[in-house]
């Protein structure tokens, strides 16, 4: 099922949130809205606050190539345990920040670890879209935002437009 997906700013985009432990069939449940919500909006990775839910969860799939399968991927309480000291730039977007773009340094090559809908441990080396990915929703669940790492001023902007959207979508019910 299909859920709406918060916009920037809102309180929740900002809060670090908490584990989620064992893995439930609700969890299950909650991954596979994740997942039908990314690939509706359409985008490469959506976290769990993005919906309204605090919990240290979320999707990706960054496969582009339409010849190429889907790689869908759900990380359950996931954490960065290596990063490379080299770093990529990537021009980031949000779904929850819709038609808004920056560019964002981060490390070109991450190991991450997580918990998946199995239960079972895994761990992997991510690099180029998949690593910005995986680093930029990671971040969605400490409270961080892509324009986070802007400037200010370019921040500000964003977040006026933001606010004006949310207004004109208000108002259209």
């Amino acid at each position: 099922m299909k859920r709406p997906i918060l916009i920037h700013p809102d309180p929740r985009l900002k809060k670090r949130c908490d584990p989620v432990g064992d893995v439930t069939p609700e969890i299950g449940q909650l991954a596979e809205d994740m997942l039908a919500t990314m690939y509706d909006a359409p985008g490469i990775g959506l976290a769990a606050p993005q919906i309204g839910v605090m919990k240290r969860l979320l999707v990706m799939d960054c496969v582009k190539d339409p010849e190429l399968p889907p790689r869908p991927m759900v990380l359950v309480d996931p954490e960065i345990t290596w990063a490379s000291e080299d770093l990529n730039q990537y021009e980031e977007g949000c779904l929850s920040i819709p038609d808004q773009y920056g560019t964002v340094s981060r490390p070109a090559i991450v190991r991450v670890a997580w918990t998946g809908l199995d239960g079972l441990r895994a761990e992997e080396e991510f690099s180029g879209l998949w690593a910005t990915c995986v680093q930029h929703e990671i971040d969605h669940l400490n409270g961080k935002l892509f324009i986070d790492y802007l400037g200010p001023l370019k921040r500000q902007m964003i977040t006026r437009k933001m606010e004006k959207l949310k207004r004109d979508l208000a108002r259209r019910g």
